[in-house]
């Protein structure tokens, strides 16, 4: 293999050996709280396109209380999918009003080669995932009003 082919490969898989360990090692999103009532989730916070596309893929577990915020720059329908994630989960669409706009709970991981979407058919700016069950547990509701910390 000639110099002007093998160098560039070669610099092009260190490139992408340091970006995959730099989102697999060094991530490290935002932090908050999302309030239903009395009742709050520490969340990481995910807004970035890469953030965003990797949320709670092959995550083994979720600590109690815990949850991800997807936050989008604007308000629009955003299809969820469970392709790649290993846990159950709640997921929970907020308007940029901060209301409940739709619940789908108890989703299970898929690890098919194609996985159904879930649609809320509905515009929101924000999508909340927590451990499955935990809607039911502490009741939360559509149009309930949200509180970010």
């Amino acid at each position: 293999m000639s110099n002007k082919i093998f160098i560039p490969t070669i610099a092009a898989g260190v490139i992408a050996i340091v970006i995959i360990f730099f989102i697999f090692n060094n991530y490290s999103p935002g932090r908050g709280s999302v309030c239903f009532n009395k009742f709050c989730f520490e969340v990481e916070i995910v807004e970035t396109q890469i953030e965003l596309s990797m949320g709670l893929m092959f995550r083994k577990n979720l600590d109690k209380n815990k949850g991800m915020l997807f936050v989008f720059n604007k308000e629009g329908n955003y299809p969820f999918w469970m392709k790649n994630t290993l846990i159950p989960l709640d997921m929970i669409w907020i308007n940029e009003n901060s209301n409940v706009v739709f619940i789908s709970e108890n989703n299970l991981p898929c690890e098919k080669t194609i996985c159904s979407s879930i649609n809320p058919n509905q515009n929101a700016k924000y999508v909340l995932e927590i451990n499955a069950g935990m809607a039911e547990k502490i009741g939360i509701k559509t149009e309930d009003i949200v509180i970010f910390r």
